[in-house]
């Protein structure tokens, strides 16, 4: 295991009048379990008072303006609203514009590179990216690389060795379930999306 920690300010209760921010739901359209379409993915939030609306590929992405832009009580909203529209337990983690920004910002200089697979493990709260991160099992040296960010751990494997990774050892422990995952292109993107609004 490699990486080091990442001394990032990261404001977890970032309150502003109305903030642009992304929900990252955990576990839908995977493997034919979990199904929602996206356009009553929007429908959900728009009707439960979230303004600009709009989702991004099918795994879950939703934009949004809303006050508060974060936090555990927004995330909890949502939890809740989703499971009574769609009657499925799902994990949101919500971050602001300014939250998504300090995690993409803090990344390792090679993350996303050609030579590497890479991934951004999104911590819901109250649990702590540092404590998610002390639980990392071994990984394979030579392959695997992880670092601590501002509310996120990075991943990365190298690409021409991908299936020799021990990632999977990580995502099979009872803390990986209040996690959720997405590609360095997928966060990038996202954030680009944000940045535009």
């Amino acid at each position: 295991m490699s990486g080091a920690g990442v001394g990032c300010e990261w404001d977890a209760g970032e309150m502003t009048p109305t903030a642009s921010s992304v929900a990252l739901l955990r576990g839908i359209n995977v493997g034919g379990k979990n199904l929602i379409g996206m356009p009553a993915l929007a429908e959900a939030f728009t009707e439960a008072g979230y303004q600009d609306v709009r989702t991004h590929l099918q795994s879950g992405n939703v934009l949004f303006t809303g006050h508060p832009a974060t936090g555990a009580g927004v995330e909890d909203a949502l939890e809740r609203m989703l499971r009574e529209r769609f009657e499925l337990p799902i994990l949101v983690v919500v971050r602001s514009h300014g939250e998504l920004a300090a995690t993409v910002a803090a990344a390792p200089a090679d993350h996303g590179s050609d030579q590497l697979r890479s991934d951004v493990f999104f911590v819901k709260q109250p649990l702590t990216a540092e404590a998610a991160y002390a639980e990392l099992p071994e990984l394979r040296e030579g392959v695997d690389a992880v670092a601590l960010g501002p509310g996120a751990i990075y991943f990365s494997r190298v690409a021409a060795r991908a299936t020799k990774t021990r990632i999977q050892r990580f995502m099979a422990m009872p803390v990986f379930q209040q996690i959720t995952s997405r590609s360095w292109r997928t966060t990038t993107r996202l954030l680009e999306l944000l940045d535009g609004d």
